[in-house]
């Protein structure tokens, strides 16, 4: 088996990866960090773990949202370039993770107490892709 075959699916990995990073480090420390200066100016605590800042809750749910479906993404895209198709799984994987780093925008910078609707344009598709990776793996194996 040539190992360039998985160059896709590898770049694809990596690409999930550095999103995850870019909001882990960037949005939701850079967050953080923007949040405890504005509270020291105004002379308030900023609470982050029971605070209830808009701002704050965007950044971690954003995070959060990306790490829940890391796991069923990364293990579809695999068993799809393994048992079906590299090509695929990487046309697709790299329509998932730019369909991920647009969920923080649409999510919006401040939650609320009713989440934007808004997030369903990134994470329906996104469901659909790892369905099918699954589904036609699944197939593909009971196909034989």
């Amino acid at each position: 088996m040539n190992p360039t075959v998985y160059q896709g699916p590898l770049l694809v990995t990596a690409a999930y990866f550095g999103l995850w990073y870019v909001l882990l480090l960037g949005l939701q420390r850079g967050t953080k960090y923007k949040l405890l200066a504005e509270y020291a100016a105004r002379g308030e605590q900023f609470d982050r773990y029971f605070g209830q800042d808009g701002r704050m809750l965007a950044a971690d749910r954003a995070v959060a949202n990306t790490h829940e479906q890391m796991a069923p993404f990364l293990c579809a895209l695999w068993l799809h370039a393994l048992f079906v198709s590299p090509a695929v799984a990487t046309a697709l994987g790299a329509i998932y993770v730019a369909l991920r780093s647009i969920y923080p925008i649409l999510l919006g910078k401040s939650l609320s107490r009713t989440q934007s609707k808004r997030v369903f344009l990134a994470t329906g598709p996104c469901y659909a892709i790892v369905f099918y990776l699954l589904g036609h793996t699944a197939y593909a194996a009971l196909a034989g």
